[in-house]
């Protein structure tokens, strides 16, 4: 059976991609900080187990390793926005997202790199966000720090190609669940996006484990170094926006 690692397993993206990775036949390894509300989340699927994992921390991240082995998917999920002009983010809160979103990127795959690449197979597929490819305002650290998910994407499917690791990326638009969940239970927000959305409406986090199990399949087989936008269209809407009159 093959087996997969998702990152931030406890959150809605997170729990979405370790179902779909269970229907698609893996043995999954939930890592999450909260350890017990991706227990919670283990509990209802078969051939899965949490670990309480903190990404940022090469010795938490090490010892997960050790009891799980070196998977055949890594998705790196875990992440965390500070929301707020850059004017008034704090140099702290700016840091932590970084350090999550970028080192808790880099720190999975460096471990699971080192045994997918010994053993000459292997899938990683780190989730990044619209607003790697366009920044929005009031972002905080995320779009830098998920800018540099996709260009560490890029660099890690150079290197590792060679010895049979592919590495790719899925950049969310506006999902209804995770980190944006908080943001939608604004009616006249969600009205407001979803109006401009071409495909007028927001995705789903299954929308997400979709593109990410595609990526690891077998059908993605010469896709590598790709940040697969899964938005509706919303990035290549501007003129949409900005209507030229007939």
């Amino acid at each position: 059976m093959k087996s997969a690692i998702v990152t931030g397993a406890a959150g809605d993206l997170g729990a979405a991609i370790a179902r779909r990775a269970v229907a698609d036949g893996y043995r999954v390894a939930l890592f999450d900080r909260d350890g017990d509300k991706a227990a919670a989340i283990a509990a209802t699927l078969d051939n899965a187990q949490a670990f309480a994992v903190d990404v940022t921390s090469k010795e938490s991240v090490a010892a997960a390793f050790e009891a799980t082995g070196v998977p055949d998917l890594l998705v790196n999920n875990a992440g965390i926005v500070r929301f707020g002009p850059l004017l008034e983010q704090s140099i702290a809160d700016f840091r932590a997202v970084l350090e999550v979103d970028l080192m808790g990127t880099f720190i999975p795959s460096w471990f699971a790199a080192k045994g997918m690449v010994a053993r000459g197979s292997g899938n990683i597929v780190n989730i990044t966000s619209i607003n790697s490819v366009t920044p929005g305002p009031n972002a905080g650290a995320y779009p830098a720090a998920k800018a540099a998910v996709a260009r560490l994407t890029e660099h890690m499917a150079l290197e590792w190609g060679p010895d049979g690791v592919r590495v790719n990326a899925v950049s969310p638009g506006f999902i209804d669940g995770g980190l944006s969940a908080a943001v939608f239970r604004d009616a006249s927000v969600r009205a407001r996006r979803e109006s401009g959305v071409p495909v007028r409406r927001l995705g789903t986090p299954e929308d997400i484990a979709n593109a990410v199990l595609f990526l690891a399949s077998d059908e993605a087989g010469y896709i590598s170094g790709h940040e697969l936008v899964v938005d509706g269209g919303v990035v290549h809407s501007l003129l949409a926006q900005l209507r030229r009159e007939a």
